[in-house]
């Protein structure tokens, strides 16, 4: 099969397998199953006001890699409830578990009232799944009087449990926005409190094989079952710094980069509540270079608008490493003649170009406008005093483009930006600058950007010295692990930074590390 055939076969089992079908019980595929077919559990996710992706994949308990399902496309029944109890089905159908996208689900559900909370479930051969609780956004032009919302990112699975996904389930946020390292690609770590399966993440089944892992865990399942997720990606659902189709710096190289980014791209749809458009614009699927668009934005009533971004997938690759490796390093910019490259992108041309003009849309809509993205936005200078050493990989690492997007949002004058990122598995609240080389600059939004699930942060003994070298930030914390909760009104916003005791204990207790207010209107954190 041609790369061309391949892109058109994947896209058309992708639509199809996100299709509702209407098939006469006789036509059903009656499966037989020797264990759980749901051991995954189930998930919502890509909400809208009126339509939402139901998800699951039909596994057999125990098996996280190769299927024995069969190559046949596989009938599971859904339903959707006003009801926990099932009472009023508020629509159901049948979808197809196809074997070429490992027996995943993906319903996408439309015609659902606004601002709602529903129930789901699935339903296979004689097996039921656990019931899943999502909920639709209000309309576009409704008011709006509250949204809560989690931010989280980076849960390394040698690193410690998924314990904080419990505390989350009981803090009720309306949908989860996660910001990237879903799963991990390395074979284990150093002092692991758990060591993963399978070795080095290389191939299509080494990568379903490590998101079955993770999904195996009963603290994920649950906060996937209790509301809808906003999902992007970082670095290691495909490798460790890797940059658009240049390969990062850890494991043992492959032969085709490009294809081995293509199976993971097929493995996080295949793990995600995404919709098949994301896997193309076009012509484009998954195949070797191929474009799988996650970025877009959503509306949550005129209360906030919400833009997910993707900087991983087209990017430039990191300048001035020494020796000229792949990867991640620190830089003095001074001795890197690229470093204000004009033209070097962190989010390529074309998604620079859809922010830009969603900003420009944006005039006199939301009251706040909440961009969700991988990493951290500030500056960060990494030497005490004199001279700036900064990490190429972050935004710091493409400052022209960083430019543009601060350029944007004060040409547009967007109404209460509020940036919320993750990757550095520490907690940092800041003040976005309108140049962050003149501490006098204007404060154009806010930023926060969350602490990791379980990956721990590098070792940083002057950390006090780093804060207070970096003065638009008002607070950072680099111990504790946990997620972010950030509490929306039309008058302010309360963000809360919530924080595990010790995340290599499955029984570990959480509290509030700290707590900040922002007034709409006024860009000023607040402690609160």
């Amino acid at each position: 099969m041609t790369p061309s055939t391949n892109r058109r076969h994947l896209l058309k089992l992708a639509t199809a397998a996100a299709s509702t079908l209407w098939l006469p019980r006789s036509a059903w595929s009656q499966a037989r199953f020797s264990g759980n077919p749901f051991a995954l559990g189930v998930a919502s996710g890509s909400p809208t006001h009126d339509s939402l992706v139901l998800w699951t994949r039909l596994v057999q308990t125990g098996l996280f890699g190769s299927s024995t399902l069969g190559t046949a496309p596989l009938t599971v029944r859904w339903e959707i409830a006003d009801d926990e109890g099932f009472t009023r089905i508020v629509q159901s159908g049948q979808a197809q578990a196809l074997a070429e996208l490992a027996h995943s689900v993906h319903v996408e559900v439309a015609g659902l009232a606004p601002d709602r909370w529903y129930f789901y479930r699935f339903m296979a051969g004689d097996a039921v799944s656990p019931v899943g609780r999502t909920r639709t956004f209000p309309a576009p032009d409704a008011p709006a009087s509250r949204l809560r919302l989690a931010y989280a990112s980076c849960q390394r699975w040698e690193h410690g449990y998924f314990s904080a996904w419990r505390h989350l389930r009981d803090d009720q946020p309306d949908v989860v926005l996660f910001l990237g390292d879903y799963i991990y690609e390395y074979p284990g770590a150093p002092n692991a409190v758990r060591q993963p399966t399978g070795g080095w993440v290389l191939t299509l089944d080494d990568y379903r094989a490590r998101y079955a892992l993770h999904r195996s865990e009963p603290e994920l399942q649950a906060m996937h079952a209790a509301c809808p997720w906003l999902v992007t990606w970082d670095d290691h659902e495909v490798q460790n710094d890797y940059a658009g189709l240049t390969p990062g710096n850890s494991g043992p190289p492959v032969a085709d980069f490009a294809a081995r980014r293509a199976a993971a791209y097929q493995a996080f749809y295949e793990h995600m509540p995404l919709r098949a458009s994301v896997l193309t614009q076009a012509l484009a699927g998954l195949a070797s270079g191929a474009e799988m668009r996650i970025y877009g934005q959503i509306p949550f009533g005129r209360l906030a608008t919400l833009y997910l971004l993707d900087d991983r997938h087209y990017r430039d690759p990191q300048v001035c490493n020494r020796n000229g490796r792949f990867g991640s390093g620190m830089v003095d910019p001074e001795r890197c003649p690229s470093w204000d490259d004009p033209q070097r992108t962190l989010l390529g041309a074309v998604q620079e170009q859809w922010l830009d003009r969603a900003f420009e849309q944006a005039a006199g809509g939301a009251t706040w406008n909440v961009v969700g993205q991988q990493t951290l936005f500030g500056r960060r200078d990494f030497r005490p005093g004199p001279g700036v050493t900064l990490w190429n990989d972050g935004w710091d690492g493409y400052e022209a483009a960083r430019g543009r997007l601060t350029d944007s949002l004060q040409r547009h004058r967007l109404a209460n930006p509020v940036l919320l990122g993750g990757d550095v598995h520490e907690n940092w609240v800041g003040h976005v600058k309108a140049d962050y080389a003149r501490p006098d600059s204007a404060a154009l939004g806010v930023e926060f950007c969350g602490t990791s699930i379980t990956s721990r942060a590098a070792a940083a003994d002057n950390f006090a010295a780093l804060l207070a070298e970096n003065p638009h930030f008002v607070f950072a914390d680099n111990t504790r692990k946990g997620y972010g909760l950030v509490d929306f009104t039309p008058k302010h916003l309360t963000t809360t930074l919530r924080v595990v005791d010790d995340v290599t204990r499955r029984d570990t207790r959480i509290e509030t590390l700290a707590r900040f207010t922002v007034q709409a209107g006024r860009p000023v954190i607040e402690a609160a």
